[in-house]
Formats: C-alpha cells, structure tokens, sequence
C-alpha cells in the first residue's frame, strides 16, 4: 500500500475543494484558484474537511497513481494557501538583475540583456545586494508549484553556474562541484 497515497489531505479553513464526476479537483482559496485533471480510474473523495485519494486495484498502473495524485492535490492545497516560491542567486562581476515593470532583465555576460516575460500566475522579485561580494538573488512566486519550478529551470539554464569561480544563476541550495585552476608549470 502506498504511504503518501494513504495520507488523508486536510483542507485548511477559507479552501473550497471541488471534485466533479470525471475527477476534474478545483482548490479555490485565498491566494487564487486551481483545478488539474486527474485520471478517471482514481477515488477522490472530499469529506469533513479532508480529501482522500483511494485506488481501485493493486495494478502497478493504479498503484503508481496513488500516491502521485495525492501529492498533486496537496499540492494544489499548499499553493492556493501558502504559495511556492524559488530563490536564484546570480554571481559574477557585471552580471545583475533587475525589473522593468513585471518583466525581468538580466545581464550575464551575453552582449545584450535578456529580458524574461513571467507567465500568467508568476511574479518575479529582485532583491539588492546587500554588500559587492555577495550574490544578487531573484525570487519567483506562484501558487502552482510546476510552474515555479520549471520557470526557474528556465532561469538557470540561461547561463549555469561554472565549475571554476561558480559564476552564474544557480539555485540558492544548490552546491556546485569546484574545480582547480590551472596548475603552474614546474621548474
């Protein structure tokens, strides 16, 4: 039996959880609205204040769909709730961030600035640095956690951090693997 798929999924005061016959799950709460498609074979159910994700059959298809439907769904829970967001953190000399209106532009070493347009549900924050060595870091925000997630995919693979000084956009957890430099000729 799958354990994530067994967690019952308690809906906060001020979420609305809606399930029609075909498993369509809309969450409206208070930071926006979600509705995914599920798959038909799964039984979701919405009662007392808790959602449930049951399985029909112990078939390795269904049993894979468990647990990932549940995730979704809590998910969908957190994000019109809390919301998700992912820190970027730019280094390099030159290299910087800033916003024109809701836009983004960054300059990381290319000849041009990039400017990044969010998509719908996405905003972009960029904070200032606080001191010259540290790195400059951009927040992404959003209720739908695919969408954060994969906006800052996009960001980072503008230009990935180096492996011998670490300039670049990489996430604010990550570690990058340092190489050495050139090693002097011996005499």
């Amino acid at each position: 039996m799958s354990r994530i798929g067994k967690k019952p999924i308690p809906v906060p005061r001020g979420v609305e959880v809606t399930i029609t016959g075909e498993n369509l799950v809309t969450v409206k709460g208070p930071k926006g609205t979600l509705s995914q498609q599920f798959s038909p074979d799964m039984l979701i159910k919405h009662e007392n204040g808790v959602v449930t994700v049951a399985r029909p059959s112990d078939d390795k298809r269904h049993r894979a769909l468990h647990g990932l439907t549940r995730s979704l769904i809590a998910n969908m829970v957190t994000g019109v709730t809390e919301g998700y967001q992912r820190i970027l953190e730019i280094t390099g000399i030159g290299y910087r961030a800033a916003r024109e209106g809701k836009n983004l532009v960054l300059q990381v070493g290319f000849s041009h600035p990039i400017r990044v347009t969010p998509p719908e549900g996405i905003t972009f924050e960029v904070l200032e640095r606080r001191s010259a060595n540290e790195p400059q870091q951009v927040i992404i925000r959003g209720i739908d956690k695919q969408k954060v997630g994969e906006e800052a995919a996009k960001l980072r693979a503008l230009r990935p951090p180096e492996p011998y000084k670490g300039y670049g956009i990489k996430y604010r957890d990550e570690r990058i693997r340092r190489k050495a430099g050139k090693a002097g000729k011996a005499r």
